[in-house]
């Protein structure tokens, strides 16, 4: 009777470890590894971190002090982003091509971002558009004079800086986080908007 109960309990213990083993084998994946001095070590590819110091994103006080500059930036900054990627896409396209075709596709180009922003971008304050102008220079790193310059030439380029000014606009105006406060500043929430603090 006594083995009787001792096979018993060794069958039920070794049943109810069976769905345990099963588990743990199905939770096994492949995975690489290197050998170091006979060791294998398991390797993982891990994605690319950015380590920020905390002095770079805004503090609770500056964001109830600057509620107007970051909605303004929250509200600009995917213009600016969409803006850098369809200049990129456009210098792609017209590389090496002849002057005539470069100047149907930049025009073409120019008429889709009216065609896709302008009822969006008409209802802008004049202080949102001086922020768009900034973040355009810090995706693209050329101000909007230059961009207008490169893409259109010197004349409209002048024509545009002008009209501007009287609008209280510089497009030649340069974005400069390390030397201008307020450059200083937007660089500041554009980072606490992208780490998710804001």
């Amino acid at each position: 009777m006594k083995r009787f109960f001792i096979l018993t309990a060794f069958i039920m213990l070794c049943m109810s470890s069976l769905p345990a083993q099963n588990q743990i084998a199905a939770e096994r994946k492949v995975r690489f590894g290197i050998i170091v001095e006979g060791d294998t070590l398991p390797y993982y590819q891990l994605h690319e971190v950015k380590v920020v110091s905390s002095g770079s994103l805004l503090s609770d006080i500056e964001i109830k002090k600057n509620q107007k500059l970051i909605r303004n930036v929250k509200k600009m900054l995917p213009y600016a982003k969409i803006g850098k990627q369809r200049l990129d896409e456009l210098e792609r396209r017209i590389a090496g091509v002849s002057k005539k075709d470069r100047k149907a596709a930049i025009k073409a180009a120019e008429k889709d971002l009216l065609a896709d922003f302008s009822d969006e971008l008409k209802d802008c304050t004049i202080s949102q558009g001086k922020v768009l102008l900034k973040l355009i220079d810090r995706e693209t790193g050329r101000t909007s004079y230059v961009l207008v310059d490169e893409l259109r030439g010197k004349l409209r380029a002048g024509f545009y800086q002008t009209f501007a000014r009287l609008f209280g606009y510089n497009l030649k105006a340069q974005y400069d986080p390390k030397n201008n406060k307020e450059d200083n500043l937007i660089e500041r929430i554009v980072l606490s908007v992208e780490y998710g603090r804001l």
